[in-house]
């Protein structure tokens, strides 16, 4: 991939390179984590302050994380203060965060800066600011099918993370240790890049365009195949495709498919794509304000009626149910 400009102005300064983390209530301490270690080993690595980080939050407050640890910042955001790198980290109930005065900081924030980093959950606040509108973005895998309901005009893909242009999105903690790492090979060299992973004995990074359903299958060893044959069903959630239809796509016959499900996963295709849907529907269920008819729509089912019978069979209770013990 050729270098942005963002980065290839971040990577000609002659001096430290700001970076500004915006830790936002909800996002995890490996995240955190992920996001600052590989600039701190960078740091280490190079003899000198490459990368100038600090953590703010949006009233100068330590914000609570995933795990209830509250995670200490150095002050609040200042939209009006330039910064080279501005790194939005959040996580559980970005969603909705939809305050209009956090949504304009963020805004003014991001256009105060070269290069934007929408990190795990952090691509909510940077869509809704309008600013991902006809680019390229990554989420979390849990998320991706309402935020591609929400935010119709960002090209979402299930990448481990996306570059386009002077934004960043990643999916997850470990996408983000990686999307860093290839951050610092972009702008100290790749022999650096790799002795920060050496650092942290990181011994096989990511690339940018693998796919997350790598992460939830468990392991390298899959078939290419049955990896592709899976992330076909997770982008057509909504929509689901034959599995005649995917096995084409593979270059397989529907049989072949069959089998390769069969002994790799111990499943039909069409049970495995049915637990994806599902797996989508409780997420949506139990996470979001949605209508039983909207989730039954959004995760492929022709009916409120049929998702509700398909839902109890799986999980053991209506999704209405669902809904109300998570919310009691």
């Amino acid at each position: 991939m050729t270098q942005s400009k963002a980065l290839s102005m971040i990577s000609e300064l002659d001096r430290p390179i700001k970076v500004d983390l915006l830790a936002l209530p909800g996002c995890s301490l490996l995240t955190l984590a992920s996001s600052v270690e590989p600039l701190r080993a960078a740091n280490r690595q190079a003899g000198r302050l490459v990368f100038d980080w600090r953590f703010v939050s949006v009233d100068g407050q330590a914000p609570e994380t995933s795990s209830g640890i509250a995670w200490p910042v150095q002050r609040r955001l200042d939209p009006s203060s330039r910064s080279d790198i501005l790194a939005v980290v959040a996580g559980f109930g970005a969603a909705r965060m939809t305050e209009r005065k956090l949504i304009s900081l963020i805004y003014r924030a991001a256009r105060n800066t070269n290069l934007v980093i929408g990190i795990e959950s952090g691509a909510w606040l940077l869509a809704r600011t309008g600013l991902l509108d006809e680019h390229r973005a990554a989420t979390h895998w849990e998320d991706f099918e309402e935020f591609a309901s929400a935010f119709p005009h960002v090209d979402l893909r299930p990448d481990r993370y996306v570059i386009d242009g002077r934004f960043i999105t990643t999916s997850g903690a470990s996408p983000t240790f990686d999307m860093v790492v290839d951050l610092i090979g972009r702008i100290l060299g790749r022999p650096a890049a790799l002795d920060v992973a050496s650092s942290f004995v990181h011994d096989e990074l990511r690339a940018a365009g693998d796919a997350q359903v790598n992460v939830t299958l468990g392991d390298t060893l899959h078939d290419p195949r049955l990896v592709r044959a899976v992330r076909i069903m997770e982008t057509h959630i909504d929509a689901p495709v034959s599995i005649a239809a995917i096995a084409k796509r593979v270059s397989m016959s529907a049989r072949g498919l069959e089998q390769l499900f069969a002994r790799q996963l111990e499943q039909t295709p069409g049970a495995y794509f049915l637990s994806l849907r599902l797996a989508a529907a409780r997420r949506l269920v139990n996470d979001t304000r949605l209508s039983m008819t909207d989730i039954a729509s959004r995760t492929g089912f022709s009916s409120e009626s049929s998702f509700s019978r398909a839902f109890s069979r799986q999980f053991g209770t209506p999704p209405r149910d669902s809904r109300k013990a998570r919310s009691a």
